[in-house]
């Protein structure tokens, strides 16, 4: 059994500021992860993107490195965590860094402009998803299921079996 919550999606909520922690951003955190990596993998399998939430340097690491919402948040975060705020650095961070793969994941939902979706718009979920990572090869036929999951997960403490 996996504790999500208290190792990934906890420590990551900490090094932003307190509004960013809520129950509709826990629940997409999870949904996403579980959509990206099953909380599994570290590294694409035949891709280039790294951490359970599967960024690529020139992608979501870049973008919220530069993003006007999240370019202080982050620099910010790196400076704590003594991480060089360059693409390179955290791209390849975030591959053992949850905390800091985390904190991508939601700042790169807080570049949206839409308010989170609540936990029981799994639809409205999955087009905010699209619109935050642009999937290379989206799966929808998942996404409900993993969406139900996080739900649960996030409302039970945070476990995965």
């Amino acid at each position: 059994m996996h504790k999500i919550i208290r190792h990934f999606i906890s420590p990551g909520l900490a090094l932003l500021p307190r509004k960013m922690d809520t129950i509709e951003a826990r629940v997409l955190l999870v949904a996403i992860g579980l959509q990206e990596s099953r909380f599994l993998h570290r590294f694409q399998i035949n891709g280039p993107a790294h951490g359970f939430w599967q960024f690529e340097k020139g992608g979501g690491v870049a973008g919220v490195l530069n993003h006007p919402s999240t370019k202080s948040t982050i620099l910010a975060i790196c400076e704590e965590l003594r991480i060089e705020s360059t693409p390179e650095s955290c791209y390849q961070a975030i591959a053992y860094n949850d905390a800091l793969a985390c904190a991508f994941a939601r700042l790169l939902l807080w570049t949206v402009p839409a308010p989170l979706p609540a936990i029981t718009e799994p639809i409205v979920a999955w087009n905010y998803y699209l619109t935050a990572w642009r999937p290379g090869k989206p799966h929808q036929d998942t996404w409900g299921s993993l969406h139900a999951r996080a739900v649960e997960i996030v409302t039970t403490k945070g476990d995965l079996t």
